[in-house]
């Protein structure tokens, strides 16, 4: 995949690993575009990011993505390439409920339906595009899942699972389809509800380093590129899966008892 020169479309790009992507890849002269739900966020990574674009869209809308395929057809009409990166991460008790039902599905509704909606909204636009590429962002999680994030970690299952058939239905479209699943990253997604004992004292891999990863992935048509753990999960979920579930999920015991504990 020819990594310069593109017009490039990063959803969930106000932070984290999506922000990171978008500062290396117009780094390396393409033309990035990124969306978010936050405009105060987003005016603030134009303030340290001048040479980027930025859209409003909720992926969780339908209605808003139709809007951002027609702010962007229209304005960046060489788009060529889509990164799926917008996605929420919790720890839920699957013992307690909230009080709307629809509250334990905003991973579903924001990682899957979000990336499902978005690639058929541009596929379209996509195919008409050389050097075309869509990049969908799962996780090591989509191998073996860390229980206290039961449907972060089912969520990734299925954009696992769902790129595979991208893949092959689009094998003769053009448009070429990869999968990154980033280990555990220093972003804000990872530490804004999880302590070292969540992640059994797990390092986090730093956010630079993994885009730097997904970037020579991409440049060498890698179809499914799995940064550090990311690779040692997917291995063992074939040659150990019931031991790493068990790893993964010693720190279920320690949720429930704080939550008894409140």
């Amino acid at each position: 995949m020819k990594m310069h020169d593109n017009t490039i479309l990063i959803t969930g790009g106000s932070s984290g690993i999506g922000l990171e992507l978008a500062r290396q890849l117009i780094a390396l002269n393409n033309k990035v575009i990124i969306t978010g739900r936050d405009a105060a966020k987003l005016a603030a990574v134009r303030a340290q990011l001048p040479a980027v674009h930025t859209a409003l869209c909720d992926v969780t809308d339908p209605r808003s993505i139709t809007a951002l395929h027609e702010h962007i057809a229209a304005s960046h009409p060489g788009m060529n390439m889509l990164i799926n990166c917008a996605g929420i991460m919790r720890k839920l008790n699957l013992h307690k409920r909230g009080p709307a039902l629809e509250d334990a599905t905003r991973e579903v509704t924001t990682n899957l339906n979000g990336t499902i909606w978005t690639n058929l909204q541009f596929l379209p636009m996509l195919k008409n595009q050389a050097n075309a590429a869509i990049v969908n962002v799962s996780s090591g999680l989509a191998f073996v899942p860390m229980p206290i994030s039961p449907v972060y970690s089912a969520t990734k299952a299925a954009i696992h699972s769902y790129t595979l058939s991208l893949r092959a239905q689009l094998k003769n479209s053009g448009v070429r389809v990869f999968e990154l699943a980033p280990p555990g990253t220093e972003t804000p997604l990872f530490h804004n509800d999880f302590t070292k004992e969540d992640v059994g004292g797990l390092v986090p891999m730093p956010v630079a380093t993994l885009v730097k990863r997904a970037i020579a992935g991409l440049a060498a048509d890698v179809a499914e590129i799995r940064p550090g753990l990311s690779n040692i999960l997917k291995i063992a979920s074939r040659l150990a899966p019931d031991f790493m579930l068990r790893q993964l999920g010693k720190s279920v015991d320690l949720m429930l008892n704080a939550d008894k504990n409140r």
